[in-house]
């Protein structure tokens, strides 16, 4: 009997033991290798926005070729917000590339007049320079047509803008994409209309469905103005969407429409594009998009 209990003793204590060694492994990490063996923690991995990029094409319609803002119905590419050189506005390029390299890694694509459905062209053509970033401006004309009902239906907007995305990201899958949203047209109406000349030069064209008979204020006329402005905000809601959908996109947060252009920033022959010092603050607005931290909201 003694020596039964004896030898379940000796089982009882090397079953105790085997588990406790267990146990212990598993609190440890039990085959966790020594300190020395350990992997070292992965890097950071590189964030999908660059901040700096060192090359720019634009694309888009006259507000981005500067169009009026340094001499009546004439392209003033010099001054652009994206790629001109002017030092008074300080364009995106410069302030990105520097004054030296902007003239040499920016490329300004826009044309004046261009509407939504011009912009896979412009962007096939933007392709070819293999850009870092693309700015895009587009929209005012789809909104300034002869009357409301000959504006751009919304769908066939963001299916081209949709086509043009598509095409620069088969193309050039790591290029990025600034998007500025839609000016507010019927608050460049409200600053110009008090301009005789601005008056004068809105009956050539520019821009009909809004200002045309500048003067009216009757049911009619404001209709119409109503209508242009909730098809630039259909616009703009088809911007921001599109570039959401897509990583290496940003908005600029409807900073543009937000922004309240006065007399100083609009030009002094048509009070409806911008002027130089309005290119400049086009400028400032995009490179704060460029450049921030997070995508502005």
């Amino acid at each position: 009997m003694r020596t039964r209990s004896h030898r379940a003793r000796s089982v009882l204590a090397v079953v105790a033991a085997a588990t406790l060694g267990v146990a212990g492994c598993d609190a440890v990490g039990g085959d966790s290798a020594a300190p020395s063996e350990r992997a070292t923690p992965s890097p950071k991995p590189t964030p999908l926005w660059d901040r700096s990029p060192r090359s720019i094409a634009a694309v888009g319609d006259s507000i981005t070729r500067a169009f009026d803002a340094c001499d009546v119905l004439s392209d003033c590419p010099e001054a652009s917000w994206a790629t001109g050189t002017s030092p008074e506005v300080d364009s995106l390029a410069v302030r990105l590339l520097g004054r030296t390299e902007a003239p040499r890694r920016s490329w300004n694509f826009a044309v004046t007049g261009a509407r939504m459905a011009d912009l896979p062209g412009q962007m096939a053509r933007a392709v070819r320079r293999g850009p870092q970033l693309v700015t895009v401006m587009v929209g005012a004309n789809d909104a300034c047509r002869a009357t409301p009902s000959a504006m751009t239906p919304v769908s066939a907007f963001r299916a081209d803008f949709e086509d043009a995305l598509r095409s620069l990201r088969k193309a050039l899958p790591k290029t990025q994409v600034f998007v500025a949203s839609v000016p507010d047209l019927k608050r460049l109406w409200s600053e110009g209309r008090s301009s005789a000349m601005a008056k004068q030069v809105w009956q050539l064209g520019i821009c009909p469905s809004m200002l045309g008979d500048a003067d009216a204020l009757d049911a009619s006329a404001a209709q119409r103005r109503d209508a242009v402005s909730e098809r630039v905000a259909d616009y703009n809601k088809v911007l921001q969407e599109v570039c959401a959908e897509d990583e290496r996109c940003r908005h600029d947060g409807g900073a543009v429409h937000d922004y309240r252009f006065g007399t100083a920033q609009l030009s002094r022959w048509d009070y409806f594009h911008p002027s130089v010092n309005g290119q400049a603050r086009l400028a400032e607005i995009a490179y704060r998009a460029v450049t921030a931290a997070k995508p502005l909201t």
